[in-house]
């Protein structure tokens, strides 16, 4: 994406702990939002499901585990089961319980329907001959959310634009900041 063309881009980066979203054009920053909900407020929102609903303790890694084998957020994703670990909270023994994706997916409606609304606020906020160039290009997604099943096709469907997933949404953003470094001198000079 070359950022420093007079056409619109839009990037979601839902990170660990922020989603960060923005529309780019000239080299600059147009409009954006940053919010403290990402991967990390996924896993404990998993967690804090599977302890209301089950009475089962998990730790963060199972957590992680279940977003990635088992996580969606579209209606007509994943329809998997797993098989999770924890204490249970009644007896304090160990216990084996069976979970599905539809489980997940409502436990990550919270988190997710934010990132949404952070977007469309941008999207909202963005001059109207960029959202023209948005309509055209989609939006990337980027960041170690960006792989949760469903989202793209979630945010497209509600931002009505084509969302895009970068071809290596871990360790995009750092590439990219390598390339602003590299063109530092196209990068308008405002204080951080």
């Amino acid at each position: 994406m070359d950022i420093f063309q007079p056409s619109g881009n839009m990037v979601v980066d839902i990170g660990g702990g922020t989603t960060d979203v923005a529309v780019l054009s000239m080299g600059d920053i147009v409009t954006s939002s940053s919010i403290k909900i990402a991967g990390d407020k996924f896993d404990s929102s998993i967690m804090k499901y599977i302890k209301s609903k089950y009475k089962l303790l998990i730790g963060e890694r199972t957590s992680e585990d279940i977003k990635i084998k088992i996580g969606t957020v579209h209606p007509e994703g994943k329809q998997e089961n797993m098989d999770i670990r924890g204490r249970d909270m009644v007896s304090g023994l160990p216990l084996t319980i069976t979970i599905n994706a539809q489980e997940i997916q409502e436990a990550l409606w919270e988190p997710v329907s934010s990132i949404v609304a952070a977007a469309k606020t941008v999207l909202e906020r963005t001059p109207p001959e960029l959202s023209a160039d948005i309509i055209d290009r989609g939006v990337i997604l980027t960041g170690g959310g960006a792989p949760l099943h469903g989202i793209d096709q979630l945010l497209a469907d509600e931002l009505k634009v084509p969302v895009l997933i970068a071809e290596d949404p871990m360790s995009c953003v750092v590439k990219g900041t390598g390339i602003m470094l590299d063109n530092l001198d196209k990068v308008s000079k405002r204080k951080f």
